[in-house]
């Protein structure tokens, strides 16, 4: 069983930046490719990004350039950078695991297994 616990969202105004962390436990996300997703009010969860165990990250093109995921293996925990940030980007953000290999794009949602809570981000205008 893996858990994951995000933080760090936050009310911001428009164009400030923030850093969401997520910790797993239960097991290394080191041979583990991990997700973020979004879902805003009224709207289905959506893709954000992912990174895959070797380092290799790929994002949404809503969020192309302005945001950036990385990963410390050590700390067991995924980061995702948020920079310039919109009203638009205003959700909750979920992180996500997945330990196996599937075949399947990293942003096909049914892919993961393991989802955290979720932090909620604000962003004012």
């Amino acid at each position: 069983q893996v858990q994951l616990v995000e933080s760090g969202g936050g009310l911001v105004q428009a164009g400030a930046s923030l850093r969401l962390s997520c910790v797993a436990s239960g097991r290394t996300i080191s041979t583990t490719t991990m997700g973020w997703f979004r879902q805003a009010p009224g709207k289905e969860r959506e893709f954000v990004g992912a990174s895959r165990s070797g380092g290799s990250t790929t994002t949404a093109d809503s969020v192309k350039g302005r945001f950036t995921i990385s990963r410390d293996n050590a700390k067991n925990t995924v980061y995702l950078q948020m920079n310039s940030l919109k009203p638009e980007d205003t959700a909750v953000y979920h992180c996500a695991a997945r330990p196996w290999a599937t075949g399947q794009a990293m942003d096909v949602m049914s892919s993961y297994t393991y989802w955290g809570q979720g932090t909620q981000v604000t962003v004012s205008s």
